[in-house]
């Protein structure tokens, strides 16, 4: 079984990086991020759908059947996903753009797929988790684009700032907890996926300490701006 699981991950490493070359052959006024960042954000849109469907509507519930095999859909959200990062890591490191938080967050990411695929089990749980972490990465590459076009301080911006943190506190914190908590009382799944469910929500905890700081920022700036309104209004008065 991991024989063609492998040959599919590759082709799917040759077409998230040959869709990144065409876009940057036909988009070559942009810089290689503004390129990777499109396939990123494409794979976020198609990680999403795909999930979703597997978790709402394939099935099982991974909250309340953690640990049983994997199904062919399953295998294929997972391979998709494991191919794309597999290409982003690469990017990353080749690019130096990325720090050691997000590095390591990639390779937990992979090192859980592969896992998953080779266990043949815990497809759901990984699926969810995939699910959770994508959600928010649509916001978080419009953010970026918004910033590279001159648009970031804007209402839209504010909005997609909101809409970025609620997104991460609900799905990857509560959700995610809870999911994780459901993990760790089920006699199904084995110990080390639950290892890996541990390991992944303390790396939701790493982000959200930054998210945390952002957040304090962005409320000093907007209350520094909402004063200067005033005193620019009382001027006027």
């Amino acid at each position: 079984m991991m024989v063609p699981i492998v040959g599919f991950t590759l082709l799917c490493l040759c077409c998230w990086a040959s869709f990144y070359f065409i876009l940057c052959f036909f988009n070559r006024h942009r810089s290689y991020e503004w390129n990777c960042r499109l396939v990123t954000l494409v794979h976020g849109m198609v990680a999403i759908c795909i999930t979703a469907y597997i978790g709402y509507v394939d099935g099982p519930w991974p909250f309340s059947e953690p640990g049983t095999k994997n199904t062919p859909l399953q295998i294929s959200a997972l391979v998709i996903s494991l191919g794309y990062f597999l290409f982003d890591m690469a990017w990353c490191l080749y690019f130096h753009t990325e720090g050691l938080v997000m590095l390591a967050h990639h390779t937990m990411t992979i090192l859980g797929i592969v896992m998953t695929l080779w266990l043949g089990e815990s497809g759901i749980e990984s699926c969810a988790v995939l699910f959770g972490s994508e959600i928010t990465n649509p916001l978080l590459q419009t953010r970026w684009f918004l910033k590279q076009t001159g648009r970031y301080e804007t209402p839209l911006g504010d909005a997609v700032d909101v809409l970025f943190v609620l997104l991460f506190v609900v799905m990857r914190i509560f959700v995610g907890g809870t999911m994780l908590y459901c993990e760790l009382i089920s006699p199904r799944p084995l110990f080390l996926i639950k290892c890996g469910g541990v390991a992944m929500y303390a790396m939701s905890w790493a982000f959200m300490v930054d998210i945390v700081g952002f957040v304090m920022r962005r409320g000093k700036r907007w209350h520094q701006e909402r004063d200067q309104r005033r005193r620019a209004a009382a001027k006027k008065d």
